[in-house]
C-alpha cells in the first residue's frame, strides 16, 4: 500500500512519519511518500520524517519529493497539509483582520477566509491529479485548513473521495484519559457540529457516562483544553466543547487579549519557525541526528506552550520532547489511520470525521459538511444523528455554516459579492461594511494565488 503525504516539508512532518511508520505493518504500507514544492523544508523536516520512519520500520520504503504526479501516481491513501504562501501570509492574514477590529485567527477568524482562497485553490489541483494518477478508489483525507470550509469546498467541486479530518477532538478525549491516567481507547465521545465548532455531549469511560462528571468536577478544567471556558457556562451547556468555541464565548477578550499581546499566534509560530529552520539548515541531518532532535524539541517545545497563551492568558509550560519510540495515540495520522483500519477490517466501527451532513443535524442541508462521529461500514460513511442538542448551539452552527457554504461557492466562483454576503453572516463579523473591507483586502493580498475575482 502506498500512502502519500502533501505538504510533507512541514514542521509537523515527523509526527506524520512517526504515526504511519508505527501502523506500517500492521496495516500494510509498504511505501510512504512525502511530496512538498519548498526543496529546503523538504531537505529539513523530509529528512527528519524519513530517519524517524526508518528507525521504526527499516523496511519502508520512504520518498522525499517535489514531483506530485509522482507522489499520486498508484496511491491508495493522501493525506493534505499544505500552507500556501507561508507562515507570513498567515502574519497578513490575520493582522488585516485585527486591524479592523476583528478576530483575526486563522480558521475560526476572518483571517479563515483569506487562508481558504490559497488552500482551496491549491488543493483543487492536488484533487484533481488524485483523480488522475492515484488508485481508483482513493481516499484524499484534507488536514490543511480552514478544514471545515476546504472540505466544503472540495466536495461541492466533486471530489467525493476526501474526508476532512482534525486532531482537536481526539487531542481533546486524550487529555481526559491522561487526566483520568487511564488508556486512552477506554474513553470514547459522541461529538457534533463543525470543523473547530462542535460538541460533545457524550464522553464515557470503559461505557460509563462520564461527562457530568467532568463538567461539575474541578480536575478536567486544570488538566484539560476545557480551561479555556468558565465552569458556570458549561454547567448550563452539559456539554464539552472544542477549544475554538473560547473564541465565540470570550470574542472581546480574545481579541484584546491578542491586541495587548507583543505578538499574534502567527507571529510566534513565523518567529519559532525561522530560528528552527535557521538552526536546523546548518546540521546534517543523517549524521548528527540527535543535535537535529534537540533543536526541533526547543523549538516544538515553545511553539506547543505558546498555543492560545496570546488569545486567553493562559500557558501550557510543559516539558516537552518527541519520543520516537513512544506510543502514538493522537495526531491527525491517527485520525487518517483509523479510518484505513476500519475499512481494512471489513467491519464496522465509529469514529470522527468531516463528512457530508445526510439528515444528521435536520437544521443542515445533506451536503453540508459537518464533523462528527460515524459509522464506517463496508457500505459507506454515516454520520450519527443527535437529538435534544443545545437550541443555542444549534444556531452557531446553523450560521457558522452558512458562511461557510457560501464562502465555498464565493472561493470556488470567484464572486466578490457572494463573498461580502458570506463575511456579514459570519458570527465573529456581522457587518456589511467590515465584510467589504475584508474582502477588497484579501482579494488585494492574493492575487498571486487567486486571481480573476469579480
Amino acid at each position: 500500500m502506498k500512502l502519500s503525504v502533501i505538504g510533507g516539508g512541514g514542521v509537523r512532518s515527523m509526527f506524520l512519519s512517526k504515526s504511519l511508520a508505527q501502523s506500517a505493518k500492521r496495516l500494510g504500507i509498504d511505501t510512504l511518500v512525502f511530496m512538498d514544492n519548498d526543496p529546503e523544508k523538504l531537505r529539513i523536516f523530509g529528512a527528519m520524517a524519513k530517519k524517524i520512519a526508518l528507525l521504526i520500520d527499516p523496511s519502508l520504503t520512504f520518498i522525499c519529493t517535489t514531483d506530485a504526479v509522482a507522489a499520486m501516481t498508484d496511491a491508495d491513501y493522501v493525506i493534505t497539509t499544505i500552507r500556501v504562501g507561508g507562515d507570513d501570509m498567515r502574519v497578513r492574514d490575520e493582522r488585516i483582520a485585527l486591524d479592523l477590529g476583528l478576530l483575526g485567527q486563522e480558521t475560526t477568524g476572518a483571517a479563515g477566509f483569506s487562508f481558504a482562497m490559497r488552500s482551496i485553490s491549491a488543493l483543487l489541483g492536488y484533487c484533481e491529479l488524485a483523480k488522475l494518477y492515484a488508485k481508483k478508489d482513493v481516499k484524499v483525507f484534507n488536514f490543511t485548513n480552514p478544514a471545515g470550509l476546504v472540505s466544503q469546498a472540495l466536495r461541492d467541486a466533486g471530489y467525493d473521495f476526501t474526508f476532512g479530518i482534525c486532531d482537536a477532538p481526539s487531542s481533546m478525549l486524550h487529555m481526559i484519559a491522561d487526566y483520568l491516567n487511564v488508556a486512552p481507547e477506554r474513553i470514547k465521545g459522541e461529538i457534533y457540529g463543525l470543523n473547530h465548532l462542535s460538541f460533545f455531549n457524550s464522553i464515557t469511560l470503559d461505557g460509563k457516562e462520564i461527562i457530568g462528571e467532568l463538567i461539575d468536577g474541578d480536575g478536567a478544567y486544570q488538566h484539560t483544553d476545557m480551561r479555556y471556558f468558565d465552569k458556570e457556562l458549561l454547567r448550563k451547556k452539559r456539554v464539552v466543547p472544542n477549544e475554538y468555541l473560547y473564541y465565540f464565548y470570550s470574542r472581546e477578550k480574545a481579541v484584546a487579549n491578542i491586541l495587548n499581546a507583543a505578538q499574534t499566534r502567527g507571529e510566534q509560530i513565523a518567529q519559532i519557525n525561522r530560528l528552527m529552520i535557521s538552526e536546523l539548515s546548518e546540521v546534517d541531518i543523517e549524521k548528527d541526528f540527535d543535535n537535529a532532535l534537540a533543536i526541533f524539541d526547543k523549538c516544538y517545545g515553545m511553539r506547543e506552550n505558546s498555543y492560545m497563551a496570546s488569545e486567553t492568558g493562559i500557558r501550557r509550560d510543559k516539558e516537552w520532547h518527541f519520543d520516537p519510540f513512544s506510543e502514538d495515540f493522537g495526531g491527525y495520522a491517527s485520525v487518517a489511520l483509523k479510518y484505513i483500519e476500519i475499512a481494512q477490517s471489513g467491519k464496522s466501527d465509529s469514529m470522527i470525521l468531516c463528512v457530508p451532513n445526510n439528515g444528521a443535524l435536520p437544521i443542515l442541508e445533506d451536503a453540508d459538511v459537518v464533523e462528527m462521529t460515524c459509522d464506517i461500514t463496508k457500505d459507506g460513511v454515516y454520520p450519527h444523528r443527535f437529538a435534544n442538542v443545545d437550541d443555542d448551539a444549534l444556531e452557531l452552527i446553523r450560521r457558522m455554516k452558512c458562511y461557510e457554504r457560501m464562502a465555498a461557492t464565493a472561493i470556488l466562483t470567484k464572486d466578490m459579492d457572494l463573498a461580502v454576503s458570506a463575511l456579514m453572516l459570519h458570527p465573529l463579523v456581522e457587518s456589511y461594511s467590515l465584510a467589504k473591507k475584508l474582502i477588497d483586502s484579501y482579494i488585494e493580498l492574493n492575487k498571486k494565488y487567486s486571481d480573476g475575482w469579480c
